[in-house]
């Protein structure tokens, strides 16, 4: 069933928006008619000018040829027909007193007839028994000639290289149309073949990254096998970190929600146990106090743990609200320090408070003051639970480099390795590696610390070994810039 719904999906987007590959035909199509038909229309009104120019110089070629003729004009005289022909070419010489003579000459002007006089070559319009002629005149010694020709010639002309425009027009249209499709085609596989993937991963495929490139697919896409364009590329490889991602995001929900499960079920077990024993009157009465704090413990347990759970949920809620405001960090870390002074002396754990050094202004902050409570107050709880008895915990506040404040949290604990830092504040991670070495939590408390610092616009960084010997976790505010204190 999975496998069907990318194809019903596509089929309904095919219908709402067409396809891509159609698109791109067309807008190809629509390209080259245009591009065509303007090429087309350039050549149509050009055809007469290159057909008069071609006209033109065959009407020169033979003016010339003809005025090298010893005696054209007896020529001319005894058999005119023979060298006009049937054409229509008309002939007109001119002698060397000046005087032109011929069927031609009317077609000539003075200035036209002066300009030969003068040895330069004649090329004109003019008009000849009503009809509009081409006029190509040329001397040679001391005479010349002089051929006219009807432009209905020039017309036939234009008309031939008009007629052959149609077939390559005709042709460039079916190429871009192939072109079009071709285009298409290597535009649209490798996306159709993204659409795909993302239907599988949507359908819960996992893995398809390591499946490989199909070479066949990726080299009809253009690029050769396992390539393409660098866009494809691209695209592919984003699918891919998808594929990871999804992967690896899952597989981390599934260990956290196996972590809830056990963290649930061990208070409920004890509970279950212990509530069945007083139900089955199976308890010493000197005993039934003890049992009742017992139970008290496991649901407090059970409480803190759904209470994380709610937290977490609130902090990746976009209705998160923050208020903040101008805030005394001193003030408030002394208010922290006092109370888990007393938590740590309960366990034998030595805490200390580091304020600024005497001199040294605490660096001002705007922020939600709450907030900030709470997140220490998550960092020294975590801090206390991994450090034995002797051992110190230290909350500090220093400026950082930057200029914005920065609290420390320290402990003497067993540290943490360099893996260990790369998933810190990942839901259940440590908790699940740790949880039959050391004392652990929920799982969850590091994980809320950090989104509360992400929604603060603040940065919480760990580090495995400090100066107690255990880890340190971070915190660097946002510093107020110059007059936005109060504001």
């Amino acid at each position: 069933m999975s496998a069907a719904r990318p194809g019903r999906w596509t089929r309904r987007w095919t219908r709402r928006r067409g396809t891509l590959a159609r698109e791109l035909v067309l807008f190809a199509g629509l390209v080259v008619l245009v591009a065509v038909l303007m090429s087309g229309l350039t050549a149509w009104y050009t055809a007469r000018g290159g057909a008069e120019a071609q006209e033109r110089r065959q009407l020169a070629r033979q003016a010339t040829a003809l005025s090298r003729i010893p005696r054209l004009s007896v020529l001319l005289v005894e058999g005119e027909q023979l060298i006009a022909g049937s054409n229509g070419l008309r002939l007109a010489v001119l002698d060397a007193s000046g005087t032109l003579r011929g069927p031609a000459s009317a077609a000539v002007t003075n200035a036209q007839r002066d300009r030969l006089l003068t040895r330069r070559p004649l090329s004109a319009t003019g008009t000849l028994d009503g009809e509009q002629v081409i006029v190509e005149g040329r001397t040679f010694g001391a005479g010349g000639v002089v051929l006219a020709k009807p432009m209905g010639a020039v017309d036939e002309a234009a008309a031939r290289i008009r007629r052959s425009l149609v077939l390559p027009l005709c042709a460039g249209l079916v190429a871009a149309a192939c072109a079009g499709l071709l285009l298409a085609r290597r535009i649209t596989r490798p996306l159709t073949r993204a659409a795909e993937v993302a239907g599988r991963l949507a359908d819960g495929h996992r893995g398809i990254a390591a499946e490989g490139p199909d070479p066949v697919r990726d080299d009809e896409a253009g690029g050769g096998p396992g390539g393409g364009p660098a866009e494809v590329a691209e695209l592919n490889r984003a699918m891919a970190v998808l594929d990871r991602a999804l992967l690896r995001s899952e597989e981390g929900r599934r260990e956290f929600l196996l972590s809830i499960s056990h963290e649930i079920r061990t208070p409920l077990t004890t509970m279950r146990g212990y509530a069945e024993a007083l139900a089955d009157d199976v308890i010493p009465a000197d005993r039934v106090a003890e049992t009742g704090r017992v139970l008290v413990a496991e649901a407090q347990r059970l409480d803190r743990f759904l209470s994380d759970l709610l937290d977490l949920a609130r902090l990746e809620a976009d209705d998160f609200r923050l208020e903040p405001a101008d805030t005394d960090l001193v003030a408030l870390l002394e208010q922290a320090a006092e109370v888990w002074r007393e938590q740590c002396a309960r366990h034998g754990v030595a805490f200390r408070w580091e304020p600024p050094a005497a001199g040294e202004a605490a660096p001002p902050v705007r922020t939600d003051g709450f907030r900030v409570r709470q997140l220490a107050d998550c960092l020294l709880a975590n801090a206390l639970r991994v450090t034995p008895a002797g051992r110190p915990v230290v909350l500090a506040l220093t400026a950082a480099p930057g200029g914005g404040p920065r609290i420390e949290v320290r402990d003497g604990g067993p540290g943490l390795t360099d893996d260990d830092v790369s998933v810190a504040f990942e839901r259940g991670a440590l908790h699940q590696r740790y949880r039959a070495e050391r004392p652990v939590g929920s799982g969850l408390g590091l994980a809320i610390a950090h989104r509360l610092a992400t929604r603060l616009a603040a940065t919480l960084t760990a580090t495995g070994h400090g100066p107690e010997g255990g880890a340190v976790f971070t915190l660097t505010l946002p510093s107020v810039p110059p007059g936005g204190a109060g504001g």
